[in-house]
């Protein structure tokens, strides 16, 4: 959906009044499909109805980031040991196919598609930890996820983020549970530390 993609790429900033009629107009489309697509968005937290303005985009502070950070750090580390217990051949295949597209989302100067690999990568232990409520919260917090790293991820030039992940994986096929954590959980200090004042 082009609106949301806006939004993670930061091109509507926080703030930024989302008008019925001339998004219908911009996409030349009805205004029926425009009212569902600003309802997805809302469910979604990614904007907000406020008073005497409508639809807004959310903003999205420090403390939020950082909460969202430390929820991760506490249940992605988990989900990744009951992941490493089940994995498969055809697992380990996605998990570098995934790899393989980030190097070429990065050679395309692609950061939104780096920034939905990147969910991907993660998300796969959530998914395969056998935990629905794990899914369940991934699901809630992916898109505030994507949105604050759409911003950061200009900090981490070239392949750096690929490399990062292929670095994890290395360490999942070593079959080293408590390093590969520990790695994983480390490596999301960076965006935790991000928005210390």
């Amino acid at each position: 959906m082009a609106l949301k993609r806006q939004i993670l790429k930061g091109e509507l900033p926080p703030g930024h009044r989302l008008i019925v009629l001339e998004i219908a107009k911009q996409f030349e489309v009805s205004q029926a499909p425009v009212r569902e697509a600003l309802e997805r968005l809302k469910q979604e937290g990614l904007i907000i109805g406020k008073q005497n303005k409508g639809s807004v985009v959310s903003e999205i502070t420090p403390k939020e980031i950082r909460d969202i950070y430390e929820l991760r750090q506490l249940i992605e580390g988990h989900a990744l040991r009951e992941t490493m217990k089940v994995l498969t051949r055809e697992d380990i295949g996605y998990l570098e196919n995934i790899v393989v597209q980030m190097k070429q989302a990065v050679d395309d100067n692609d950061p939104y598609r780096l920034v939905e690999l990147d969910m991907n990568f993660h998300g796969f232990f959530y998914e395969r930890s056998g935990n629905a409520l794990f899914v369940d919260i991934w699901n809630r917090i992916r898109t505030k996820i994507m949105r604050f790293i759409s911003v950061t991820n200009k900090d981490h030039p070239g392949y750096s983020i690929p490399d990062s992940h292929t670095e994890i994986l290395d360490l999942i096929k070593s079959g080293d549970v408590d390093v590969t954590e520990y790695k994983l959980v480390r490596g999301l200090d960076f965006y935790k530390l991000y928005t210390s004042e």
